[in-house]
């Protein structure tokens, strides 16, 4: 008798555990899409057709970290959405190849508000060449294209390209720099006195591009902060 009872409460635990699990998991990925669904509408990482946006709580259970406001590490990644220049220069919009954000210490300020902070934020930009040399070609008009590639070396948050082409009706062969500062990203072509073009990328509060550099795959900006407010979606219901 004594064995059949274990038995039974050790099958319980186990279904228990499995339902606990399965609720989890199934809460956990709810509260992924909407997360997705308010950094779409207030940073813009959704407006293009080929734009996705995916945010991962990580850590188990989610449900602990819920009911505590609390969550170790949440993952955002935005790839193939676009950001114009500050000017709105047209055809200057330029495509974000993928956004990479790593928040942690996570805390839910409002509930009612859908307001959160985050103690620390790392992450990275990174933008393709193709992209780079399309929004030049475009924004230099009948000039003819523009080819933008790695150059060796960078400088902080400065990080070196190769540009080749007619750009403001000069040629424009040699090293250029795309510069990272704040959220702003300005890509400055050889002998030019002024930025071809300036970008504004929206980051959360507190968030700043920290270095740029050229890869062979394109140029990566990583970015870095502290105390990050994440405020209120501009469109919650």
């Amino acid at each position: 008798m004594r064995r059949r009872w274990v038995k039974v409460l050790a099958i319980t635990v186990v279904v228990l555990a499995v339902l606990f699990t399965v609720a989890d998991r199934v809460a956990v990925h709810y509260a992924d899409k909407e997360a997705a669904r308010l950094a779409e509408q207030k940073y813009g990482y959704g407006n293009s057709t080929d734009s996705s946006v995916d945010v991962s709580i990580k850590g188990f259970p989610f449900l602990t970290q819920a009911f505590a406001q609390d969550f170790d590490h949440v993952a955002l990644t935005a790839e193939n959405f676009t950001v114009d220049t500050t000017s709105n220069a047209q055809g200057g919009y330029l495509g974000v190849e993928r956004l990479r954000l790593d928040l942690h210490g996570v805390t839910v300020t409002s509930l009612t508000a859908r307001s959160a902070e985050a103690n620390l934020v790392t992450g990275t930009l990174t933008l393709s060449y193709d992209q780079l040399s399309g929004v030049l070609t475009r924004l230099a008009g009948s000039g003819g294209p523009v080819k933008v590639s790695q150059a060796p070396g960078s400088d902080g948050q400065a990080a070196r390209v190769g540009i080749s082409g007619t750009v403001g009706g000069r040629q424009a062969d040699g090293t250029g720099t795309l510069l990272a500062q704040g959220n702003e990203i300005s890509l400055n072509t050889p002998g030019a006195e002024k930025p071809a073009a300036t970008w504004r990328v929206e980051l959360p509060e507190n968030v700043g591009f920290s270095a740029a550099r050229a890869t062979p795959d394109g140029v990566q900006i990583d970015m870095v902060g502290h105390l990050v407010n994440l405020g209120t979606s501009r469109f919650s219901r």
